[in-house]
């Protein structure tokens, strides 16, 4: 099978399928005692993604998470598959081009079903001198190279360009036109849906063999297990494994000793589509005084546009979900202001959400205090730990290269605990779905749903031809229907509410919408899997 023959027929067979029966069945063959080679706790994208390549490479592995697929960091994304430009500009050339590659392994080989070129418009405004505008067209043309060293073809990402006043207000007409001379046209990879990612990540490495299990706090680590406790029943057992990965992200300390996380926080908005006009493209709104930094507008297709990010630290204990802070709001909404005709009120924001980068914290504090300077000048380079027991820690690092920074891990693991294991595979592994662009195109499913899973698309959409009640939308002006919420409790691994509203899709990100999805939600818990 190449790399680009998709992964899995249009139906999910039942080792790729996650649901409530199988993690029953799994979570009791762990608690008879039987060891397994690796167990990794943390199902972010690259807990997921080190339980995928240990099982690749022929190990048995557990991967286990407190909440669910995609709890964390990894769902709170800009649903962006970075080529790494903002690190070329700040001179991590070894982070860019990690980034660059990993974004054409992405595109092309494992998941272009998720994973596609979004155009991104930076508009040459008044507060955008000319100089500095040299500088970032620059960078494209930079970033442009970055593509062809990571050998990612034009046709997946095309050349940047610059744009005529006119192009620009074409591609964004909300653009104030006052004193407008044009833009900078690039692309970038934009994902269908990061929690998707994750899930689609999880489910191949079941696939593979791997035991996928939500629910599943770790109390203690060691080098040779872990004592759980599964949260569903409160029972308490303990995992044996010869070798253990630490992939908890900004939870990683509370772990493992001597981890110590400086958190940041970077925050996004989400507008209905109409408050912002037609986008046709993304944007870069550069943010007034900074000289590399800019807001993004990202149009999701969904009839929402998520505006961001921040860049802040933050101190204390480390919330399960972080809140939003009303000045991370203004913020954003005074720099949309600056380059928008169209006022955007504090009244416009329908959601918000935010999520803490976990940044390995390996300055000593300057002045004694404990902490150190601004999060946006820690490298966002991964970093592999392992502690004196033997858990090796992964922290760091972006979603962009989560399947690299598996890699590191488990290298690191086999190396450390001696397994006999073969080589990393993942480059070349098409995630659940994949498939390549021609073959895509022909799948007989709303492109929506393609976008989302694939080759599973017909067989989601397939649910909701046999079942009217499931055809409809569960939320109206939402895409979103009863078959996907359907098709999530019976192979996607959605264990109550919560799994399938915000994090299988994204309803949940609108408080209103969520409230009016709640009983579509239950009545998909309600129906039993095919599967067990």
């Amino acid at each position: 099978m190449s790399a680009l023959s998709p992964s899995l027929p249009s139906s999910a067979p039942a080792a790729a399928s996650l649901n409530a029966a199988r993690r029953s069945r799994e979570l009791a063959e762990l608690a008879d005692g039987g060891a397994v080679d690796v167990l990794v706790v943390g199902l972010g994208a690259t807990g997921a993604g080190a339980a995928l390549d240990a099982a690749s490479r022929g190990l048995s592995v557990a991967a286990i998470d407190a909440h669910d697929l995609a709890f964390g960091t990894s769902r709170w994304s800009s649903k962006l598959i970075h080529g790494g430009l903002r690190y070329l500009a700040s001179g991590h050339l070894d982070v860019a081009y990690e980034s660059a590659v990993e974004r054409g392994v992405l595109m092309e080989r494992t998941a272009p079903h998720l994973v596609r070129a979004q155009p991104f418009v930076l508009p040459l405004t008044p507060l955008v001198g000319r100089r500095q505008a040299a500088l970032v067209q620059a960078g494209l043309r930079a970033g442009d190279l970055l593509r062809v060293s990571a050998r990612t073809s034009r046709a997946t990402l095309p050349a940047p360009r610059t744009l005529s006043a006119v192009e620009t207000r074409h591609l964004a007409p909300g653009l104030r036109t006052s004193g407008l001379r044009g833009g900078l046209l690039s692309w970038d990879g934009q994902l269908s849906d990061d929690a998707r990612l994750v899930t689609a990540v999880a489910r191949t490495a079941a696939a593979h063999g791997a035991h996928i299990l939500t629910r599943a706090r770790a109390l203690e680590l060691s080098g040779s297990g872990a004592r759980i406790r599964d949260e569903l029943t409160g029972q308490e057992l303990r995992i044996r494994a010869r070798a253990v990965i630490n992939a908890a992200g900004i939870w990683a300390g509370g772990l493992v000793e001597g981890i110590r996380m400086r958190p940041s926080r970077g925050t996004h908005l989400v507008l209905r589509s109409e408050d912002l006009g037609t986008l046709s493209t993304g944007m870069h709104i550069p943010i007034p005084g900074a000289t590399n930094r800019f807001v993004l507008v990202l149009p999701q297709g969904d009839g929402r546009v998520y505006v961001g990010l921040t860049d802040e630290p933050v101190e204390g204990d480390v919330p399960d979900v972080p809140t939003v802070p009303e000045t991370d709001i203004g913020f954003l909404l005074d720099v949309l202001g600056s380059a928008l005709d169209l006022p955007v009120h504090r009244t416009d924001v329908i959601g918000a959400f935010a999520g803490l980068r976990p940044l390995l914290d390996t300055a000593p504090p300057a002045d004694g205090s404990g902490t150190t300077g601004h999060t946006a000048d820690i490298s966002r380079k991964h970093a592999v730990l392992t502690s004196p027991d033997g858990v090796v820690t992964v922290v760091g690092g972006k979603l962009t290269t989560y399947r690299r920074m598996a890699e590191d891990a488990v290298d690191a693991t086999v190396a450390a605990r001696g397994l006999t294991a073969g080589q990393c595979r993942t480059a070349s592994i098409p995630l659940v779905g994949a498939a390549p662009p021609r073959a895509l195109a022909s799948l007989d499913a709303p492109r929506r749903l393609v976008h989302r899973y694939g080759t599973e698309a017909p067989a989601v959409h397939a649910l909701g031809a046999a079942d009217p009640a499931l055809r409809a939308p569960v939320v109206p002006g939402h895409p979103v229907t009863g078959a996907e919420l359907v098709w999530a409790v019976h192979h996607e691994g959605a264990l109550d509410e919560s799994d399938l509203l915000d994090r299988r899709t994204r309803i949940g990100l609108v408080p209103a919408d969520r409230l009016a999805a709640l009983e579509a939600a239950r009545d998909a818990m309600g129906r039993a899997p095919v599967h067990s």
